[in-house]
């Protein structure tokens, strides 16, 4: 079984769906280890406990910076032994040091068919913003392994279709609904069953035998 730990620092829509997923069996050989927040207020807490999950906060603010935080949440990683990392809905940048302990074994999901859209200062309606002034007909989101910022080694995709007429807003909950919360189950799936491999920083789908 691999050894799971899911961040958060939100609403947890994202952790949501891979619990749900998991419930019903669709990710094998994955324990759902620990639910980490940076967030102490965070709902996504909330939702952890009630699927009985363990769960953990390291508070961002009693931290004097990144390094110190990235350095404590590193540590609990590996207290906890774990193997695998999905970012649901976490707002912080991960450090050097986790993604270096953590290499290709990080993964997150962007509301957007990378590489397009990938600029982002910090404004969640962002990516939605961009898709709607470029006038494009399809957008969607991407689960990948994280490298360093937006981006990295692309796992899956899913189009979502623009509609006429669509605010950044619709459009968010559109792309999270038929997409966000589809690839990150299905790519952590994927990866617990041993069926992702990265070469030259792409990712490779290798069927089961």
């Amino acid at each position: 079984m691999v050894k799971t730990a899911i961040l958060v620092s939100g609403g947890g829509t994202n952790l949501q769906a891979i619990m749900d997923s998991h419930l019903f069996g669709e990710i094998p050989n994955c324990e759902l280890t620990a639910v980490i927040s940076s967030d102490p207020e965070a709902y996504a807490l909330i939702r952890a406990k009630s699927a009985n999950l363990p769960a953990y906060v390291i508070d961002r603010t009693l931290f004097p910076n990144a390094a110190s935080y990235n350095t404590a949440l590193l540590q609990k990683l590996q207290d906890l032994d774990i193997q695998m990392v999905v970012l649901a809905g976490y707002v912080h940048q991960l450090g050097a040091n986790i993604l270096r302990e953590y290499e290709n074994r990080v993964m997150n999901v962007y509301p957007s068919l990378l590489p397009a859209f990938a600029y982002c200062d910090g404004n969640s309606l962002e990516p939605y913003e961009q898709a709607l002034e470029a006038g494009v007909k399809l957008s969607g989101a991407t689960a990948y392994f994280v490298t360093d910022g937006v981006g990295g080694p692309i796992i899956l995709q899913q189009a979502v279709e623009v509609w006429e007429g669509d605010t950044p807003r619709t459009l968010q909950r559109r792309i999270m609904e038929e997409a966000e919360w589809k690839l990150l189950p299905r790519s952590l799936a994927l990866y617990c069953q041993g069926q992702l491999r990265v070469e030259n920083g792409i990712v490779h789908i290798q069927e089961n035998k």
